[in-house]
C-alpha cells in the first residue's frame, strides 16, 4: 500500500466517479429545490465517495453507487431539518393529487410556470422526496427499476409502485396546470 496504490486509486476514481459529476449534481438539485443547498449535497457526496471509494467494489455500478450515497446525504438532511416540513405520507398525496393541484398557487411560481419546460420541473419539485427521488432516477436519469431498488434500499415492487404513484401526481398537477393555463388565454 505505497504510494503507488494511492496513485492508482486516485485515477480509478477521476474514470468511474468524476464521469458522474453532471448527474449526480442535477439529481441533487432536483432533490433539494435549490442550488446551494444541491451544491452542498453534492459535494458532500462527492466528498463522502473519495473518502470511502476503498469500499467501493470494482467491477459494480458506480452511479448507482453514487446515487446511494446522495439519497442517503439527503434524508439524514430532510430528518435533521426541523424546520422544513416534508410530506412523506405518499398515499395521501396521491389521493390528494387525483382532486387538487400540487403545484403551488404562489403568483410568483406561476409566472415561473409560463417559461418553457418550468411547469414540469415545478411540479416534479412538488412531489414529495421519496416519490421524487424515484421519478428522478427512472425518468430523468434512465435507472432501472434494479439500481433504483439498490440506491433506495428497498424492494423492486415498492420502486414500481412509488414511480407510479410519482407519475400519476405529476399528470394530474401538469393537467390542472394545462387547464388553468387555458382558462388564462381564453380570459385575455
Amino acid at each position: 500500500m505505497g504510494p503507488d496504490h494511492g496513485d492508482r486509486r486516485h485515477l480509478e476514481f477521476e474514470e468511474v466517479a468524476l464521469v458522474h459529476m453532471q448527474r449526480i449534481y442535477n439529481a441533487a438539485l432536483r432533490l433539494t429545490r435549490n442550488k446551494p443547498e444541491a451544491e452542498d449535497l453534492f459535494q458532500e457526496t462527492y466528498l463522502r465517495a473519495y473518502r470511502f471509494f476503498h469500499q467501493f467494489r470494482q467491477g459494480t455500478d458506480c452511479r448507482a453507487w453514487l446515487f446511494a450515497i446522495l439519497r442517503n446525504l439527503f434524508f439524514t438532511r430532510v430528518r435533521q431539518a426541523p424546520s422544513v416540513a416534508v410530506d412523506f405520507d405518499e398515499d395521501r398525496v396521491y389521493r390528494e393529487a387525483k382532486h387538487g393541484s400540487l403545484l403551488p398557487q404562489n403568483p410568483e411560481i406561476h409566472l415561473v410556470h409560463r417559461l418553457v419546460g418550468e411547469d414540469i420541473q415545478q411540479a416534479i419539485l412538488a412531489l414529495p422526496p421519496k416519490l421524487r427521488l424515484v421519478v428522478v432516477l427512472a425518468d430523468l436519469e434512465g435507472c432501472s427499476y434494479r439500481e433504483i431498488a439498490e440506491i433506495c434500499q428497498c424492494p423492486i415492487g415498492t420502486v414500481m409502485s412509488r414511480l407510479y404513484r410519482g407519475r400519476q401526481a405529476l399528470r394530474t398537477a401538469l393537467r390542472d396546470y394545462a387547464k388553468s393555463e387555458k382558462t388564462s388565454k381564453e380570459d385575455g
